[in-house]
């Protein structure tokens, strides 16, 4: 809501109050003070959560059936299975043929079951980097949609070494010599959302979330109450607006009035307006380049120091790595 939204909502509510002798000065107070500082409140912030989270939202598929042409879904890590969780294939975009990855959610119980809610397995994130890599090779541009609460916690996903293959997939993506453009589509929630979201551009759906923990799960932590989760996620500064500002992401992709659940294909042509528009920019830089930008662009957002030690650290020696190569 804008300010002119704001002021004109105020002046109906004083209209409101005159006739009915209705008390909202409570109400009005909260809407001035927006006005005053532009700031949301927890309430506000809470409201987009739940957009971000509605089960109506365009999915990774749905998304890409429409933008696309000829999609061809591939499958397996070639080493245990297929993540139903975090799908990936080849489709044509405009004619030119683009790698596709992303988190799959279902829209009912039964497809909850199978696509494990969006929450992908280790052999998931090696599906993702198999095909990053193939598309490497051919000299295709990699596309991924993030919508994820995390990475899969249980056992299974840690016997076959979930740590191990977002960490991997961290490293391998950096230093990807192609052109990696990435969109948060729903929820983006921790490593699982990272694993496929190192970019050389990274934007957001208006209504949508990326944070290094849930709302739910910060609350636990700080407040020991989950149900204080709409002022942990105001604490966290996890929205679209919050994260440009902090140069995190480099965009927000608008969705329809009311949120992308009510026109996907209005949502899906505002994506495929935002990846020609990068593509352009980023298919006149060399695969050398486009690796250093995206290392220098992540390396960026912290400072990573190892006390005791005059020697270059991890992130350093990677960077030196990847700069020679």
């Amino acid at each position: 809501m804008d300010q002119t939204q704001i002021q004109k909502k105020i002046q109906e509510l004083q209209s409101l109050a005159e006739k009915s002798s209705v008390d909202i000065q409570s109400d009005l107070k909260r809407l001035q003070e927006k006005l005053v500082d532009g700031k949301m409140t927890p309430d506000d912030i809470w409201k987009k959560i739940l957009l971000a989270r509605n089960a109506d939202r365009p999915t990774t598929l749905e998304i890409i059936n429409h933008i696309a042409e000829n999609f061809l879904e591939l499958h397996g890590d070639r080493a245990f299975g297929d993540d139903a969780a975090l799908v990936g294939g080849i489709g044509l975009l405009d004619g030119r043929p683009v790698t596709f990855l992303g988190h799959q959610k279902g829209r009912n119980m039964k497809e909850n079951i199978r696509r494990n809610y969006g929450w992908a397995h280790p052999e998931g994130y090696r599906k993702a980097l198999r095909l990053a890599q193939e598309a490497e090779k051919f000299g295709r541009p990699v596309i991924t949609f993030i919508d994820t609460a995390g990475a899969f916690p249980g056992l299974a996903s840690e016997e076959r070494g979930i740590g191990e293959s977002i960490a991997r997939n961290l490293k391998e993506f950096a230093m990807l010599k192609t052109p990696v453009i990435c969109f948060v589509i729903g929820e983006g929630g921790s490593g699982g959302a990272l694993g496929i979201g190192i970019g050389n551009e990274v934007y957001m759906l208006e209504n949508t979330f990326y944070s290094v923990i849930s709302p739910e799960g910060c609350a636990s932590l700080l407040y020991r109450d989950a149900s204080e989760a709409a002022d942990a996620a105001a604490q966290l500064k996890l929205l679209p607006t919050d994260l440009l500002g902090f140069g995190i992401v480099d965009g927000i992709v608008p969705e329809p009035d009311g949120g992308a659940h009510s026109d996907h294909a209005l949502t899906a042509a505002h994506i495929k307006t935002q990846i020609l528009e990068s593509l352009k920019r980023l298919e006149q830089k060399t695969g050398e380049q486009l690796a250093r930008e995206r290392m220098t662009k992540f390396l960026a957002m912290g400072r990573f120091v190892e006390e005791g030690s005059s020697k270059p650290n991890f992130f350093q020696r990677l960077f030196s790595l990847n700069r020679r190569a």
